[in-house]
């Protein structure tokens, strides 16, 4: 009986005349990355339906890992969670560049990420919307700070304030003339570093305010002036900035540390067309800034900053001029094994007196 109740719709729906079967575009994605506004435009353009779960890295991975990648058309990976679930669960498909405006793109960005996401000869992913990990200063230090190491300084005893987790200690070893990102490949070279970004954590401690955990926390701390330089998100800076024009968010001296979540295509998406129009559709300097106003951050959208709120393009100028986009160390995938090493070092920086 089970059996025949689930054949008989499925005989209706081939019955049906196939003009009736509206096209449609399943996208997984992120909060804030497809306003109602832009899907709109897009479904009123194209006659694509658009249908939207919400989601993040470990669920994505999770819910293509289930299905061997069916079940949705695009979805919006972390360019760093690419190329190790692709190796171990196969739920990605290469994606076809020709079929992707690239003149759309800013080109380090489109660079970096297909770099990041090449496997095999094949590219899986293209960017969308990025981030920064930098330094949130007053502009009564703004002199004095201009690396994660300046955070350090003993002038800025008792006012400074970080996250303790792995990306403080990539950016301070980036501050300090290492390159971590090349060392990935060598656990016993990169643990070696990691000790010295330890030692030199460790000596910082008497600068600390406090280990900010969150960025509600931390955004109050530099607010109230408890803090005067921090390390942080380029969006928490700009959102303090518009509250206090003393405020700013600064791409240190030896790279801001940024994030890429992309446009990938599931292994057993049934519609790559819709996909790659959906991506072109988006990339467009004007639907990107409508997508910046909705999520907070800028997409790798080519020229979008001129189509967003004044207030928010004048600081995204103000932290990023060319060349400062150029020297961004994008996250590369993680090897196995090293946010192991990276937690012992946090554990005995956290432990030190």
């Amino acid at each position: 009986m089970r059996l025949k109740q689930m054949l008989v719709p499925a005989v209706i729906t081939l019955a049906m005349p196939f003009s009736a079967i509206a096209e449609e575009l399943r996208l997984l994605t992120w909060g804030g990355y497809a306003p109602e506004e832009v899907i709109s435009q897009f479904e009123e353009q194209t006659g694509i339906d658009v249908q939207v779960t919400l989601s993040n890295n470990e669920d994505m991975i999770s819910k293509l890992r289930a299905t061997g990648g069916s079940g949705f058309d695009l979805a919006q990976p972390s360019q760093d969670r690419i190329t190790s679930a692709q190796q171990e669960y196969r739920i990605y498909k290469p994606m076809d560049t020709s079929k992707i405006d690239s003149s759309l793109f800013i080109p380090s960005m489109l660079a970096a990420t297909k770099a990041n996401t090449e496997l095999d000869g094949d590219i899986y992913a293209v960017p969308h919307v990025w981030g920064t990990t930098g330094l949130i200063v007053h502009d009564s230090v703004r002199g004095q700070v201009n690396s994660f190491a300046d955070l350090c300084k003993p002038e800025l005893a008792g006012r400074v304030s970080y996250r303790l987790r792995r990306p403080m200690l990539i950016g301070m070893a980036f501050s300090m003339g290492e390159d971590p990102f090349a060392a990935y490949d060598d656990p016993v070279a990169y643990e070696a570093m990691m000790t010295r970004v330890q030692e030199k954590l460790i000596a910082c401690k008497p600068n600390v305010k406090t280990y900010w955990t969150g960025g509600d926390e931390l955004i109050n701390l530099v607010a109230s002036g408890e803090v005067v330089a921090a390390k942080g998100w380029d969006a928490g800076g700009w959102k303090l900035q518009a509250e206090n024009p003393e405020i700013s968010f600064v791409a240190p001296a030896s790279g801001a540390l940024g994030w890429i979540d992309t446009f990938a295509l599931p292994r057993r998406g049934a519609n790559d067309e819709a996909a790659y129009k959906w991506i072109n559709f988006v990339m467009q300097p004007e639907i990107a800034a409508m997508i910046t106003q909705s999520a907070g951050n800028f997409t790798a959208s080519r020229g979008a900053e001129a189509f967003v709120d004044a207030k928010l393009k004048n600081s995204f100028e103000s932290s990023f001029d060319e060349a400062a986009l150029e020297n961004i160390k994008w996250y590369p995938p993680v090897p196995p094994g090293l946010e192991t090493i990276e937690g012992r070092i946090l554990d005995r920086v956290s432990a030190a007196n």
